[in-house]
């Protein structure tokens, strides 16, 4: 007698779709189930208290596990497009870098080679020579209007 009814507890019951219907409309009203709502739906069910407990309970394991996988697939894209963005910046910061280098060093094949160029603030940045000041920014549009500038302006 005592092999047989620990046989039917181990058996698990499977709940009908109806049942299933039910608890998870339950569910999706009331996350945390309360005494007086486990006792109505137990007997609405045809289901012990206990089992209607764990249901709720493997429930909402079950919607935190999913939530918390959502979140880090929300949070991975994020990730993924800032550092596509960052490679993107990286890649314009260095074009930009090479293309002040080469314009540097054709302002300087352009002028006097015995007066160096600044390599400071570019807004601001001047040549002395022969007590002329020559403003960088007008020295480089001159130099770029009769062609000898780069024509390249994307971002390669």
């Amino acid at each position: 007698m005592e092999n047989s009814q620990s046989q039917s507890r181990n058996k698990k019951k499977r709940l009908t779709q109806e049942q299933l219907r039910q608890l998870e409309k339950c569910f999706t009203v009331n996350k945390k189930l309360e005494p007086d709502l486990k006792i109505q739906l137990s007997n609405k069910l045809g289901l012990p208290q206990r089992q209607v407990a764990v249901w709720f309970q493997n429930k909402r394991a079950r919607s935190k596990t999913q939530s918390l996988e959502l979140q880090h697939c929300t949070l991975q894209s994020k990730l993924e497009a800032a550092l596509s963005d960052k490679a993107k910046l990286e890649h314009q910061v260095q074009f930009l870098q090479d293309e002040l280098k080469r314009s540097r060093n054709q302002l300087a094949l352009f002028t006097n080679h015995d007066s160096p160029v600044c390599n400071s603030n570019l807004g601001s940045c001047e040549e002395r020579h022969d007590d002329e000041i020559v403003v960088f920014d007008e020295l480089y549009a001159c130099f770029v209007s009769n062609g000898h500038g780069s024509s390249s302006t994307s971002w390669v």
